[in-house]
């Protein structure tokens, strides 16, 4: 019998359209209005763990996180990356690696919002907060001593963002807030041997300003083509 515990990056998925509405009209309104119109027509990451692998494997070496900063327990800090996919992967396998072994509820918050952008008029920190499970599962979780690590295999911007840009270049100075899809696998394990992977695909929402580094403005409820 299949016994399957819940994964950070199944949250948030089932947004209702006034919310996804009210998320591009926070974030950005021209570029991330095409792409997030385009993220709703497809289905958002999917995957299904099995039972057998006793430990999570490692992130491959090309993804390898900074890290953790203090008071954010197993989380990574943000690295210094000026580059939208490039950031947006490293956003991806933040996301998709947990400990509840040694990070609290509140520590996985914490050092989650480290990654999001300062300026409040694009940041949407409850798209990315609503990942997190809430506190008696993440307590179960930890009960069960969850843990979880990524491998990311891909990014790329959306074609539905693709061509926003080449129709009207100057749009994306507003904000240089840029749709990045990102696929990858998450690899799950728990006590008495228990685990299993799960492929996994998001959409996020990247600011990079020239001479910055990038950060977090939000997560896409649905993924992109």
């Amino acid at each position: 019998m299949k016994k399957r515990f819940p994964s950070l990056s199944g949250y948030g998925a089932d947004w209702s359209a006034k919310r996804r509405i009210a998320l591009v009209a926070l974030v950005i309104t021209a570029l991330l209005a095409v792409a997030t119109a385009v993220a709703c027509l497809t289905g958002s990451d999917g995957g299904e763990a099995g039972s057998s692998p006793s430990a999570a494997e490692s992130a491959a070496p090309s993804q390898a996180a900074p890290k953790p900063a203090t008071g954010s327990g197993s989380v990574p800090t943000p690295p210094h990356i000026a580059e939208p996919v490039a950031y947006a992967k490293a956003v991806a396998g933040m996301l998709w690696s947990y400990d509840t072994r040694d990070t609290s509820r509140d520590q996985q918050l914490a050092g989650m919002r480290a990654w999001m952008t300062t300026e409040t008029k694009y940041a949407d920190f409850t798209s990315v907060s609503a990942q997190v499970p809430d506190p008696v599962l993440w307590s179960r979780m930890a009960d069960q001593q969850q843990h979880a690590t990524a491998k990311v295999t891909e990014g790329h911007f959306p074609g539905a963002f693709k061509a926003a840009l080449a129709d009207d270049p100057s749009a994306i100075t507003q904000a240089y807030i840029y749709a990045v899809t990102i696929n990858g696998k998450q690899q799950l394990a728990w006590t008495k041997g228990g685990g299993g992977a799960e492929d996994r695909a998001v959409t996020l929402a990247v600011q990079c300003r020239p001479g910055h580094d990038c950060s977090l403005a939000a997560i896409a409820p649905r993924v992109a083509p």
